[in-house]
């Protein structure tokens, strides 16, 4: 198994490649000091793991997870406990150690990734083996639990779905709603070429954009913050002159 590792801080990544390396089929191929700089490897490189740090200058650990395209699981590595909750909203997460590491935490850590893995590895294998079904017109609607009430909503509607701590919010049309639910889960459920994620807390409909600036857009008479990891995404899905 293949990893990484990101952090700014050297005494750390020492450490960490030094409890590494007393993990058997674990090779840390390479340490960045920066997330752009494992970006760039990532770009031309796969690896099954990165062990990565939450604060760094300029580019959080956060920033860094949203702007992987085709992401390896990741094992935060960190001094702060107070950001585990937000971590796992992240699909890709698979543990949060805190600084410092010890051998028998870290080992937990790596078996955690190798039994995910493997399970991914088995559900894409029968997935391939099953035979095709024609798949009918997809679905544009959405069904919510509000007030025990599955409530629809047709996906064309909605304009902006923003996250409120435990909750979201969904922007309709004419009418917004309350779902107890996650960004990450919802943003899940909605089809990618009318949905893009610009903010760790909003999702928006690209089709009801109204006004962009370098930071923001404007639907309706919101203005949505724009974060910069994902201003590039967004000028690429947009039909730009």
């Amino acid at each position: 198994m293949k990893g990484i590792i990101v952090d700014d801080e050297l005494s750390a990544r020492l450490i960490l490649k030094q409890v590494a390396i007393n993990v058997p089929n674990l090779d840390i191929v390479a340490d960045f000091e920066n997330a752009l700089q494992a970006l760039k490897y990532l770009n031309k490189n796969v690896v099954d793991v990165i062990f990565l740090d939450i604060h760094m200058p300029d580019f959080t650990g956060f920033d860094f997870i949203e702007s992987l395209k085709n992401p390896p699981k990741v094992v935060l590595t960190t001094s702060d406990r107070n950001f585990a909750l937000e971590a796992f909203e992240y699909k890709i997460v698979v543990d949060y150690l805190l600084k410092p590491i010890e051998l028998n935490r870290f080992e937990k850590a790596i078996e955690k990734v190798k039994t995910i893995n493997l399970v991914e590895d088995v559900t894409r294998t029968k997935i391939k083996n099953e035979p095709k079904v024609k798949a009918n017109e997809t679905d544009d609607t959405l069904y919510v639990n509000i007030d025990r009430r599955l409530v629809k909503i047709d996906l064309s509607s909605i304009c902006v779905i923003e996250a409120k701590g435990d909750y979201i919010k969904i922007i309709t049309e004419n009418k917004n709603y309350i779902v107890h639910s996650s960004l990450k889960k919802i943003e899940e459920k909605l089809p990618h070429e009318m949905f893009l994620k610009v903010h760790r807390s909003y999702v928006i409909n690209i089709k009801k954009i109204i006004d962009i600036e370098d930071n923001s857009v404007l639907i309706n008479k919101d203005v949505i913050p724009v974060s910069r990891v994902n201003r590039n995404e967004l000028k690429r899905r947009l039909n730009l002159l």
